[in-house]
């Protein structure tokens, strides 16, 4: 069996992040709290409660440098917390947003972080040593609906964005005193919020958009059941559009250049390898399927749908497997997946998926024999 773990936290759990050793897990029990629980001898036991925002918490993550804890929330504020002593001290970023804070994402080097809102904005936040602060830099005027996600170029320069506009943006971000001129990165010589490319792939909402660990393939989903992937990221790039006929994504991980695992309202991860020509397909559900007590109605939405569509379009292909008739671990949809490895590892082997059934999930891909050759690729 791929899970090797699962952990009933909450009810509901909106998002969750792990401490650089993994000794710790952070998670939004779907309110205005993170929840911070520890392995000791055994069990999980709640160590601390981050207590600051006034509405749900939409977004958060843990820097594996730093050891500090970036929130966000639909009170549109944002809060770095800091271990000082036994205690999780937190610092007020001013975002100036008139909308909901909807997701936020640490740069690799974890001197700034991105905050995607619902006010069609993005931003860039970083620290300021002479004020003693952390400042944000605004992304205006590109994105004509709420900014569902946002991933970092390994360049610490780049930042790629997903949008209910059904558009991908890739965004330069350099700021003059945080980042570092590099004469073989063009990149850094990009002016802040300058937009290098925007795709129309998709028809609807777009989510979970992620950077291979290269920096070479980008990849997010639709909400018409379907995963992009694009290369050549710039002016000119080619892209991939993979239609699945089971329910919609709604976040992916790269596991290695050739793997990525997408989470999503199927309550069971799904894996998307690539050939050794680049061209990208759905191999199967990571968790096996268990016979239905009933397979006759079981499958018979799932059956409307695929004739619906079965049609591939002009650019895409039409992934074969079977839908998904039930999942052993999940009970609802998987909102969250992030790595599971400590600092410093270079290879993922495992990962984590959090969803509305309150659960959080370790998954292990070791015993998957079908796709060690996709982790070392």
């Amino acid at each position: 069996m791929a899970a090797v773990s699962i952990h009933q936290f909450a009810q509901c759990i909106t998002c969750h992040a792990w401490s650089p050793d993994l000794s710790m897990v952070a998670f939004c029990p779907n309110n205005n709290e993170v929840h911070i629980y520890k392995l000791l001898e055994g069990k999980w036991e709640k160590i601390h409660v981050l207590q600051k925002h006034d509405q749900i918490i939409s977004g958060v993550d843990w820097g594996t440098r730093s050891n500090r804890i970036v929130t966000v929330s639909h009170d549109r504020n944002s809060y770095v917390w800091s271990l000082e002593g036994a205690d999780w001290v937190p610092t007020l970023v001013i975002l100036r947003l008139n909308r909901a804070a909807l997701c936020v994402e640490w740069s690799p080097k974890e001197n700034k972080f991105a905050v995607g809102s619902g006010a069609k904005t993005v931003c860039v936040c970083y620290y300021e040593v002479e004020n003693n602060w952390w400042v944000s830099k605004v992304i205006r005027k590109r994105h004509n609906s709420s900014v569902t996600s946002v991933a970092w170029h390994p360049n610490n320069i780049l930042l790629a964005t997903t949008s209910t506009d059904g558009k991908c943006r890739v965004f330069s971000t350099f700021i003059k005193g945080v980042d570092t001129k590099n004469s073989a990165d063009t990149s850094s010589d990009t002016k802040f919020g300058e937009q290098l490319m925007q795709l129309d792939l998709s028809f609807s909402w777009t989510f979970g958009i992620k950077w291979s660990p290269s920096g070479n393939t980008l990849a997010y989903v639709g909400h018409n059941s379907m995963i992009y992937f694009v290369d050549d990221v710039g002016p000119s790039p080619s892209a991939q559009s993979v239609a699945f006929r089971d329910l919609p994504l709604r976040d992916i991980l790269f596991i290695s250049e050739r793997l990525v695992v997408g989470v999503g309202y199927d309550c069971n991860p799904m894996i998307f390898v690539a050939d050794n020509r680049g061209l990208w397909s759905f191999l199967r559900f990571l968790e096996v399927e268990k016979a239905s007590p009933n397979p006759r109605y079981s499958t018979q939405l799932s059956e409307k749908f695929g004739k619906l569509y079965g049609q591939p379009k002009s650019g895409s292909t039409i992934a074969n497997g079977s839908s998904k008739t039930g999942s052993a671990t999940h009970e609802n949809c998987i909102t969250c997946i992030v790595p599971f490895k400590r600092a410093g590892d270079p290879t993922i082997r495992s990962f984590s998926t959090s969803g509305l059934d309150g659960k959080v999930v370790v998954w292990e891909l070791n015993n998957q024999s079908d796709v060690s050759e996709y982790i070392q690729g």
